[in-house]
This record gives C-alpha cells, sequence and structure tokens, in this order.
C-alpha cells in the first residue's frame, strides 16, 4: 500500500503547493470578512454560533455530547459556546423527555428568526463573490468543498480515534499552528 509521502511523490508538487496555498489563502480571506454575510448583518453571528444553530435546525433537539460527537468537538466547547445562546434566547435548554435529568438543546423561534436572517445573508454574499459563475461552476465548487471538508474530517476523526499515529497536526502543535490557532475549533466566525 503506498504511503502517504509515496502519493504526495506521485502527484504534482507544483499542483499541491498552488492547493495548499489557495486554501491558506481562502482561510485568511474567510476569518476577515467572517463570510458573515451582506448589509447589517455582515460578521453578526460568529462560526461556533452559525454552526450549532444550523446543526440544531437540521437535525432537531439534543444533548451536549451528541451535538459535540456531531460537530467533531469536545463536549466542554460545546457548553462553553451554547452558553451564550442559552443566555440570548436563541437556544433553549429543556429535560429530556425520557430521562429529566438529562438536559436537551433546542433552537429556539427566536433563534430559528436569526439563523433565517444570518442565512438570507450569507446566500447574498454568495451571489455576489460567484457574479459571473455559471449555475455548473457554483455547483462544482460546492461538490468540491463539501467533498475536500469531509476528507478533513474524516482525517481528524482518524487522528482522533488514533492518537500515537503522527500527523501534520501533531508536528504543528509542537511548533505552534501556523495560523496560530491551534486547531479547528480556535476560531469563532
Amino acid at each position: 500500500m503506498p504511503t502517504s509521502q509515496d502519493m504526495t511523490t506521485a502527484l504534482d508538487s507544483g499542483l499541491l503547493d498552488a492547493l495548499q496555498h489557495q486554501v491558506a489563502v481562502f482561510a485568511r480571506r474567510a476569518e476577515q470578512t467572517r463570510l458573515g454575510g451582506t448589509g447589517q448583518l455582515r460578521n453578526s453571528m460568529d462560526r461556533a454560533a452559525y454552526l450549532l444553530l444550523n446543526r440544531l435546525d437540521q437535525e432537531g433537539p439534543m444533548g451536549v455530547k451528541a451535538l459535540a460527537a456531531g460537530m467533531g468537538i469536545d463536549s466542554s466547547t460545546v457548553t462553553r459556546q451554547v452558553a451564550p445562546l442559552v443566555d440570548t434566547g436563541l437556544v433553549k435548554r429543556t429535560s429530556h423527555p425520557e430521562d429529566g435529568r438529562a438536559v436537551v438543546l433546542q433552537l429556539s423561534a427566536r433563534g430559528l428568526a436569526r439563523l433565517d436572517e444570518v442565512r438570507a445573508s450569507r446566500r447574498q454574499l454568495m451571489v455576489e463573490v460567484t457574479e459571473g459563475w455559471t449555475a455548473e461552476e457554483r455547483t462544482s465548487f460546492c461538490t468540491l468543498l463539501t467533498r475536500f471538508n469531509t476528507a478533513l474530517s474524516a482525517r481528524q476523526s482518524a487522528a482522533a480515534a488514533h492518537p500515537g499515529l503522527p500527523t501534520a497536526e501533531t508536528s504543528e502543535s509542537a511548533n505552534g499552528s501556523a495560523d496560530g490557532t491551534g486547531g479547528e475549533s480556535a476560531p469563532t466566525s
């Protein structure tokens, strides 16, 4: 079975250099704009809040552990990120219907309305950024970006399942991460 190094050598290193550079530029620009949308709603919801609210909207009420597992982050991180959403009324904490001791997180009506506003603003940003693209180009970009994110997620899951295996992340954390965040969950936009 070929190793990762064998595959890198077999692929065009110039193309891989260009790809990694474009991913770094994308990450910087996404952080600068926070891809927050347009108008008054620009930068109005951080990434952590958006992703948590979006997951609760798509998958329904769930406990902290299920939410954390679904997002690939630690339960303590979810607890910390959900607290301001509960405080502002975007998320409700309720008792589990079968086990009253367990807490379930649920998107509130206010949270759904706010999420809908932010989604509309972000959709408008995507329209503006991809103006001049064909529908096929937008679809292709979305398909490839989804595939890329899925591969990154699978790699992160595999690394978490086998913490002793060396990865690019472990060598970055030994030297300080390249973007200064130390990992995916550190930025909150």
